[in-house]
């Protein structure tokens, strides 16, 4: 613990089990680290994963053995497809019963070696410093992610000589001058530059380096997969995302581009379109990639310039003495990118007869969020609208699961509430998503945090129902939902609520809820037909 806390570590999740009461009664030692008690591991785990975005220190949970690790394993997966440094510990079964098949005993190596970067299971206590000390570098280091520590019961609740170690951060490496000449040469030729722009730049001084080299080379800019946030979206050089419903039209434009600069993104499957952008496994034009992480670059695409450096200071050694003059074709290249993008994330017109276009309130929400409104999403058709219309300039935040995770929009609300207390927070979840982990909204009702919940409740699984409609028109067995009052849970928690059946009560509604000095609930009666595919 002591290590932990010399590395920052300010706060813990967890779920209280009885094969980690050791380190429970350790935290007690430690009146600067804030001990969070949820009331589900997944929730646990998720509000770790949205602090250790936010600080870029592990976000830490503690779970115990068996159960409580399986219910954390969904936040280990989170970590690992979002990038976000993650230490869970797992109180285990004393050291002689360890591969005896004892009760709620797990193999964690087997567990969770495919979604990890480490596990480690500790035989010794003189091993904990050294433990925790790896663990935090291992979290942080190249790609960010999860790493598990397993810890006996008779291993945790021996004494040892308390230690303070301190890993500091690793400076990050730099393109060598060879690298930096060669994508000067290739900027220099380029008439249709794009830069797709990942979550490396989420760090302090990666978006401003970002906005200064695209503005000098005159490139626009387009963010890879739920990364809104890290370039300003009313710039005229941000040409969207690259996500889950990009239009044809959009996706032939970036075909035709001459230059693709991937920077600080891994090229995951949605953001490269399930690999066909750019094409696999040689792209069509020269392809710059930079990550931190030597495993990443041109893991999946060919590169005609591969960087294992930090991004943010290959931007910043890229960058002109004066800023390049376009030519006319790149001129008109960034222009017509910025227009698909507008006709795009036009605010759409679909009238419904069954409920609230959730979309109305995106945009009515848009129109009253304050500059620093931190928006946290939970998985559903209901946060489409977001992606595609909002529109994020930082300080705005998008806290939104790469891995697509359910449940995680409550947790990462009530986590970021508490890390960022000055902020106002809004949590969009939908009907399905909050009914697995809306218990962990008890946190702000506690805490009094002036969170604003916003569930949209349409009675359906709607991103299933979707794929059901494609797939097997009118036929959609098991996306139908029963669902119980929402309002009277909400009221029943001690939060004040309100619903919105009608759009002309949204403005109002979202008023109330944006000043409140505590929790606010909203549940908005929403629009199935809207979302489904329209029928010929």
């Amino acid at each position: 613990m002591s290590v932990l806390a010399a590395h920052g570590v300010d706060r813990i999740f967890q779920v209280p089990g009885e094969s980690y009461i050791g380190l429970l009664d350790a935290v007690a030692d430690f009146p600067q680290i804030d001990l969070v008690t949820c009331r589900h591991e997944a929730g646990a785990g998720f509000m770790a994963c949205a602090d250790g975005r936010l600080t870029r220190r592990p976000g830490v949970v503690m779970v115990s053995r068996g159960p409580g690790a399986t219910n954390a394993s969904i936040a280990v997966h989170t970590a690992q497809q979002d990038a976000i440094p993650l230490i869970l510990v797992v109180g285990q079964v004393p050291k002689k019963d360890l591969r005896r098949e004892a009760f709620q005993e797990i193999d964690y190596r087997a567990m969770y070696g495919t979604i990890a970067k480490w596990v480690f299971e500790a035989t010794d206590p003189e091993q904990l410093p050294e433990i925790a000390y790896k663990a935090v570098r291992m979290a942080t280091s190249g790609t960010p992610g999860p790493v598990v520590i397993a810890i006996p019961e008779d291993v945790q609740q021996q004494s040892i000589t308390p230690v303070a170690w301190r890993a500091h951060p690793q400076d990050g490496l730099r393109a060598s001058p060879q690298g930096l000449e060669r994508v000067r040469t290739l900027l220099q030729g380029a008439e249709r530059p794009l830069i797709i722009a990942g979550g490396a730049f989420d760090v302090p001084g990666g978006r401003e380096a970002l906005l200064a080299f695209a503005q000098a080379w005159h490139v626009p800019v387009c963010v890879a997969f739920r990364r809104h946030d890290v370039f300003p979206n009313s710039h005229p050089l941000f040409v969207g995302d690259l996500g889950l419903a990009n239009p044809a039209p959009q996706l032939e434009r970036f075909h035709s581009s001459d230059l693709i600069l991937a920077l600080g993104t891994r090229l995951d499957d949605v953001t490269s379109q399930n690999y066909t952008f750019p094409t696999l496994p040689q792209p069509a034009q020269p392809l710059v990639h930079c990550y931190p992480d030597p495993r990443v670059v041109g893991l999946h695409f060919a590169t005609d310039v591969g960087l294992a450096c930090d991004p943010v200071g290959l931007v910043q050694d890229l960058m002109p003495e004066r800023a390049v003059e376009p030519g006319a074709t790149q001129r008109t290249w960034a222009e017509g990118l910025r227009q698909l993008h507008a006709q795009h994330a036009a605010w759409p017109q679909r009238q419904a007869t069954d409920g609230v276009r959730f979309a109305e309130v995106v945009r009515r929400l848009k129109s009253q969020a304050p500059a620093d409104v931190r928006l946290c999403l939970d998985a559903g058709t209901f946060a489409a609208p977001v992606y595609r219309h909002f529109g994020f300039d930082f300080p705005q935040r998008l806290m939104a699961p790469l891995a697509g995770a359910m449940g995680y929009g409550t947790p990462a609300a009530v986590a970021t509430a508490l890390r960022e207390p000055r902020s106002k927070v809004v949590c969009m979840v939908g009907d399905g998503g909050f009914m697995m982990t809306g218990n962990e909204m008890i946190a702000a009702v506690q805490r009094r945090l002036p969170i604003l919940f916003i569930l949209a409740n349409n009675g359906s699984y709607a991103s299933i129902r979707i794929h059901q409609e494609r797939a097997y028109p009118d036929r959609h067995p098991g996306t139908d939902l029963f669902n119980p009052d929402f309002l009277a849970i909400a009221q029943g928690f001690g939060m004040t609520v309100e619903r919105v059946d009608r759009e002309d009560q949204i403005e109002a509604a979202l008023q109330r809820g944006l000043q409140a000095d505590g929790p606010y609930f909203i549940e908005v009666m929403t629009s199935l037909q809207v979302t489904l595919p329209v029928k010929a």
